[in-house]
């Protein structure tokens, strides 16, 4: 990432942006100088590394929503040009329209042949009004629940990258039946009979993102977030204070730290000193080798026992023992 873009860094990131600044400037005095400067950037380099590592050691739970929110953070389509070949886009619902919150196909991965499904964003104000800022309506609920069908048709395993504030609440949206769609995505994907693997990317916003969150084995990115409700939205219920957002998404518990604790995810996938956004590939490698091992695990499950242990995997959640353990 371009330190000179400073719109892209975070506000505690800001200690990092000031070394990259004195990296720069040397370097640009030595140019003109013609001075040998290796040493002194070496050292620069190495203090921002170390304290790079400092600050993602302790981030507080704000800090890691605006990572699950950057605007350069990997997307569906990013993962899909690392991860996959062959990858066939399918669109529609077969009843209203396409619907570009989410992208969904058939793909490759090594000799494996899946069906994949995922929330898109866009990049910028443009590409975001396409994508409906990652918001599915229900007819793309609809066109995902129409391919997981055909993937168990097929018997291709599911893989789904779970990334939005929510299913979108227009107007519109409730009058073609949104509550609906994602239930019916719930009851539907308990009940199918393929491996199903769902990973949270960035937001794990609310009922859009359950709709693609009923799987076998469930994983967020380590700087992910997860929750029934945005922070913003928990402020201004409890507090009637936007402002409080901070205080809400400490409280929400919603980071992957949080969920893995708590029993809603099977596991964490770590992500580059930075995060994902520094380093689209090697996060891109690491779901790979995630998704990999997992359906290796799964496809030698008889189908029945894999549905059943689904089932109970969703059962088991919120209940807790005597001692308060889950």
């Amino acid at each position: 990432m371009d330190w000179k873009k400073k719109a892209l860094w975070l506000d505690f990131e800001m200690p990092l942006v000031e070394i990259h600044e004195q990296i720069t400037s040397l370097q640009e005095s030595a140019s003109v100088r013609g001075m040998n400067v290796d040493d002194e950037v070496k050292g620069l380099q190495s203090k921002a590394e170390k304290l790079g590592h400092e600050i993602f050691a302790k981030l507080e739970p704000w800090q890691r929503v605006q990572l699950a929110r950057h605007p350069m953070r990997p997307t569906t389509n990013d993962y899909i040009d690392h991860i996959f070949s062959d990858f066939v886009e399918l669109h529609g619902d077969r009843m209203y329209r396409d619907d570009e919150a989410i992208v969904a196909g058939m793909a490759t991965m090594g000799d494996r042949k899946i069906m994949l499904l995922g929330h898109q964003k866009g990049r910028d104000t443009k590409s975001n009004i396409r994508r409906n800022f990652g918001m599915a309506h229900p007819e793309g609920y609809r066109k995902a629940l129409r391919l997981m069908e055909m993937a168990v048709r097929f018997q291709r395993p599911i893989v789904t990258f779970i990334d939005t504030p929510g299913a979108y609440p227009g107007l519109g949206a409730e009058e073609r039946g949104q509550a609906e769609a994602i239930a019916r995505n719930l009851r539907e994907m308990s009940d199918m009979g393929v491996p199903i693997i769902c990973i949270v990317t960035g937001e794990g916003g609310s009922g859009g993102a359950l709709a693609l969150g009923v799987g076998d084995r469930v994983f967020m990115l380590q700087n992910s977030i997860y929750s029934v409700i945005s922070p913003e939205g928990c402020a201004a219920i409890l507090w009637r204070d936007g402002a409080k957002s901070k205080e809400a998404a400490k409280a929400m518990k919603l980071t992957s730290d949080d969920a893995k604790r708590l029993g809603v995810i099977d596991g964490i996938i770590a992500e580059p000193t930075g995060g994902a956004h520094r380093d689209h590939k090697a996060m891109a490698l690491s779901i790979k080798g995630k998704i990999q091992d997992s359906l290796a695990e799964l496809e030698i499950i008889p189908t029945q026992k894999l549905l059943d242990q689904r089932l109970q995997k969703f059962l088991d959640m919120g209940i807790f023992d005597e001692a308060g353990k889950a």
